[in-house]
């Protein structure tokens, strides 16, 4: 687990949230049908939603993208110029609005807003599109939306796991990097076991399912001291990521060990 976000996508990403430092907001990654789809969506409305009735979703596309469908850093500016344009017009219209989530799929930034009124909202957007982006495909879409099914359907996540979640971080960082997680690759995974019994019985158990053993160490200085590294050519596919993680740290607990993670070279 020690790829690191490209400094010039995570700086972009941090003054775009900065100026909503105070809510809950995650990331995570996850598979559509056309590939993987980037959601970003602010947690805290899970437990308490504003009496806000009207969704309201604004998207623009960019053609500065990676082959996986997230948009590179000039993309991203392109999409944040936009959506703070965007977010200008919704705030002066309806005073009362939240932005709870963002989507990046397929080279388009979606932003999702839920307002309290939508009175001429539609047609100031629309004036937008055409006196500032005429020269990209746009979208909008307003819906009564009271239940905030949207948020609970879409945006939140299906897997809240530890398993799901485990990964979450490298694969959201990887996908940003423009990584195509639909390719395999070598992923390596590392335990540590308290025992050397117990790591030679794990090493029993993978056998089966085509691991292939990289290291093993011994530190003295480490409560669980019997190291393994190990590792197998798999996609990076969100779902089965967390099914192989929570099988992995099934397996290494049951011989008396721990899983931490795994990572790419």
């Amino acid at each position: 687990m020690r790829k690191k976000i490209s400094t010039s996508v995570f700086l972009l990403l941090c003054v775009f949230l900065s100026s909503y430092a105070q809510d809950d907001w995650g990331n995570y990654v996850i598979e559509k049908e056309k590939g993987i789809m980037s959601v970003t969506v602010n947690y805290k409305y899970m437990l308490g939603k504003p009496n806000y009735k009207n969704i309201v979703l604004v998207g623009k596309r960019t053609s500065k993208c990676f082959k996986n469908g997230m948009p590179n850093a000039e993309g991203l500016e392109e999409i944040y110029d936009y959506s703070d344009a965007v977010a200008d017009i919704i705030v002066k219209s309806s005073k009362k609005n939240r932005l709870v989530g963002i989507l990046t799929y397929q080279c388009t930034g979606f932003d999702v807003y839920y307002v309290k009124d939508t009175i001429n909202l539609r047609n100031k957007i629309d004036s937008l599109y055409k006196n500032k982006f005429t020269d990209s495909k746009n979208y909008l879409v307003i819906n009564r939306d009271k239940k905030w099914h949207y948020y609970k359907d879409v945006l939140y996540p299906k897997d809240v796991s530890d398993s799901f979640f485990m990964s979450q971080d490298l694969l959201s960082q990887l996908f940003l990097e423009g990584v195509d997680l639909t390719q395999k690759r070598k992923i390596n995974h590392y335990f540590y076991f308290k025992k050397d019994k117990n790591r030679e019985q794990f090493l029993e158990k993978i056998k089966t399912i085509d691991f292939k053993v990289d290291s093993l160490k011994f530190d003295e200085n480490n409560d669980f001291p019997y190291e393994l590294q190990i590792h197998r050519e798999d996609e990076l596919y969100p779902t089965f990521m967390a099914e192989l993680t929570k099988v992995l740290k099934s397996l290494a607990l049951s011989n008396v060990g721990y899983y931490d993670g795994w990572g790419i070279d």
